[in-house]
């Protein structure tokens, strides 16, 4: 699914997704699902368990459990920004639920005031879609978190100067 070797960070964002997504079918608490994955899924093991055993051994801890919260507080408010930013024919209803939690896990990291730069976030989740699906969903990313980006980070896109 994923390729070894990811980079600390987006290990984490990763995860994040995963955890979402679990949270989401569990019905589970945002504190419940970090407190498991810290104690189960991230971090090195002695048996060198890796990604094909559920496990993102890279992934650094902070960023994920900054991820998971942020994307839980206030979840229906941002849905309506998920709402407003996707395609007519994206409903989310019709959202695969990993791609919704990626999504999810993305506008909750632009919606950090203090992120990394929003063309960072949105490529970052990009790769991360990229592990799980083909190419619709990625573009479909790409193109929802830089519209999201735009509205929450505007200073960050300044107006292209007319020719």
């Amino acid at each position: 699914m994923v390729r070894e070797g990811l980079r600390r960070r987006t290990a984490a964002r990763l995860a994040a997704v995963q955890a979402l997504f679990q949270a989401d079918q569990t019905g589970g608490t945002a504190e419940a699902v970090i407190d498991e994955f810290l104690r189960h899924r991230l971090g090195a093991t002695t048996d060198h368990a890796g990604y094909e055993e559920g496990r993102v051994p890279e992934a650094e801890a902070s960023l994920f459990a900054r991820v998971v919260r942020a994307a839980a507080q206030g979840q229906s408010a941002r849905d309506e920004l998920l709402v407003a930013a996707l395609p007519s024919d994206w409903p989310l209803a019709r959202l695969d639920p990993v791609l919704l939690a990626l999504l999810r896990a993305g506008l909750a990291e632009l919606a950090m005031p203090d992120g990394p730069p929003a063309k960072v976030v949105i490529n970052e989740y990009v790769d991360v879609a990229h592990g799980f699906f083909g190419a619709e969903e990625p573009k479909l990313v790409n193109a929802v978190l830089d519209r999201l980006a735009r509205q929450l980070r505007a200073a960050e896109f300044p107006n292209p100067v007319a020719g």
